[in-house]
């Protein structure tokens, strides 16, 4: 159901109180404009505290600083009339006892009358006694056909026709930001060179990074990883090369869902992060990375706000590539104790939002340690595939020093021994032996020389990887995984120390 029909029908079903959490005043108002001329044609009415009701002249003023008297000038207003009133930031008050006493006294007079208050507010807040009367309605970004409507409406006045790939390109790139920042990024543009460029849509994805660094909630994260930079993992890349083009039209046409998303579950340091990445780049998806400490906020319902606005940004962006990144210390030892209960309104809004998307929202979590995972996370259909990262065999890691070597000296990758290297480093995770190629290429400058196999070797007898200093939680794992908890990665791991 779209906003307007669902703004609509609680219209026509004379809901009083009614709360919509946007940053789009503008473009909020007017559709609730342009459902009030369609549900019986009702008056319109606008308060913001500066300036008071400004919708027509008569009325010009009226309740200017004052908030209660806002909500009495309600109860003049004729029965018989159809009328909308919009209470502009009208969140900053609901604390004031004389403020919500009103809003729950004017709830009932209005039931049953044609009248309808909403507030319209860039975040929500809604003070427990008031959870009741208000009905909270989502206000979604643009879509690509408003934005697409937007960018023609913007070149109407230009003698410049878009082709249509470019203006496509244009439409994709703006998918996630308000209508007034693509106004004002496209604006900005034309006036440098008089046309839209297809260069300028670099103006845009940087206005995108500006808007998700904005919230403190999501980063845009640079994906320079390719596939073939993850060493080993056989099971896995064969898994997700399968649903390269399963974001297609194509794949919608043949009746494929979105694919949901993974987890990887494993030891530091195996590569699960640089994965999350290498999807990003190889499906050629934005990738938005997620700090989940970052949606638990001081005020009362701010993290639930956050937890919505998340998800609403991610859903905006589709398809992207979410990435959560050890999501095991998020929610580890979840009990909704001390924080009112905060924790577990998050966790469930989440674990909900994932098992119930049908957006192309594929979401990748890592996790190090299972144990303290709630069951629900784990529960099939929150997503496609848990896949268990062990530590790389020999023939992965001679893979791994291969393409490490690869990309730092690749005119005489063939000078290092890579079969000996693989043999000499067991229990060496991946990130251990990059670090022990970054110690050998130090030992190698110090001497003004290049690293040579053996300073690589050397490097490593000093390193004590985790495998030796965490055995119980590998061996942990590794029984998990063998109860068939989870998938492999690799192709040829073998489940004992």
């Amino acid at each position: 159901m779209s906003f307007r029909q669902e703004f609509e029908l609680l219209l026509r079903a004379c809901y009083p109180l009614i709360y919509i959490p946007t940053f789009e005043e503008e473009r909020v108002e007017s559709a609730i404009a342009d459902c009030a001329r369609r549900v019986g044609n009702r008056n319109l009415y606008i308060w913001d505290f500066v300036d008071g009701y400004q919708d027509n002249p008569n009325n010009a003023g009226v309740a200017r600083r004052n908030p209660l008297q806002a909500l009495e000038y309600v109860e003049k207003l004729p029965p018989e009339q159809g009328s909308i009133i919009i209470l502009r930031d009208f969140h900053r008050f609901l604390e004031d006892i004389s403020v919500a006493r009103k809003l729950r006294n004017l709830s009932r007079k209005l039931k049953s009358l044609p009248i309808n208050i909403v507030l319209v507010s860039p975040e929500l807040s809604i003070p427990s006694d008031l959870s009741e009367i208000l009905t909270v309605v989502e206000f979604p970004l643009p879509n690509s056909e408003e934005i697409k409507t937007e960018i023609q409406r913007l070149i109407s006045g230009i003698p410049q026709t878009l082709p249509e790939k470019q203006l496509d390109a244009f439409v994709q790139s703006a998918r996630g930001l308000s209508l007034e920042r693509i106004q004002r990024v496209l604006t900005r543009a034309i006036a440098d060179h008089g046309e839209l460029q297809p260069e300028d849509v670099d103006l845009v994805v940087e206005e995108k990074r500006q808007s998700i660094r904005q919230t403190q909630i999501l980063d845009f994260y640079p994906a320079s990883e390719e596939i073939t930079d993850i060493g080993g993992l056989d099971n896995l890349k064969d898994w997700l090369l399968r649903r390269g083009d399963a974001f297609s039209d194509r794949a919608r046409a043949y009746g494929l869902p979105h694919p949901r998303g993974l987890l990887l579950v494993g030891i530091q340091g195996t590569g699960k992060s640089l994965t999350a990445k290498a999807i990003a780049r190889h499906w050629h998806l934005p990738l938005l990375r997620l700090d989940v400490g970052r949606l638990f906020g001081g005020l009362v319902g701010e993290s639930e706000s956050r937890t919505r606005q998340m998800i609403s940004l991610a859903e905006a962006l589709a398809p992207c590539v979410l990435w959560i990144d050890e999501i095991d210390k998020a929610f580890a030892g979840l009990t909704g104790q001390g924080d009112s209960g905060t924790s577990s309104r998050v966790f469930g809004t989440f674990i909900t939002w994932l098992a119930e998307k049908t957006s192309s929202v594929f979401v990748v979590a890592t996790a190090n340690n299972v144990r303290v995972l709630p069951p629900e996370m784990l529960r099939k259909g929150r997503f496609d595939e848990i896949f268990f990262v062990d530590l790389p065999t020999q023939t992965e890691r001679k893979e791994i020093f291969s393409v490490h070597l690869s990309h730092l000296r690749p005119q005489n990758v063939k000078d290092y021994d890579l079969e000996r290297l693989a043999y000499e480093t067991p229990d060496f995770s991946g990130a251990e032996i990059e670090q022990t190629i970054i110690e050998a290429m130090h030992i190698g400058f110090s001497e003004n020389r290049d690293f040579t196999t053996e300073d690589i070797l050397q490097a490593a007898s000093q390193i004590v990887p985790l495998a030796r200093t965490a055995q119980e939680e590998i061996q942990f794992l590794k029984n998990w995984v063998s109860a068939g908890k989870a998938r492999k990665a690799s192709r040829d791991n073998a489940l004992t120390l």
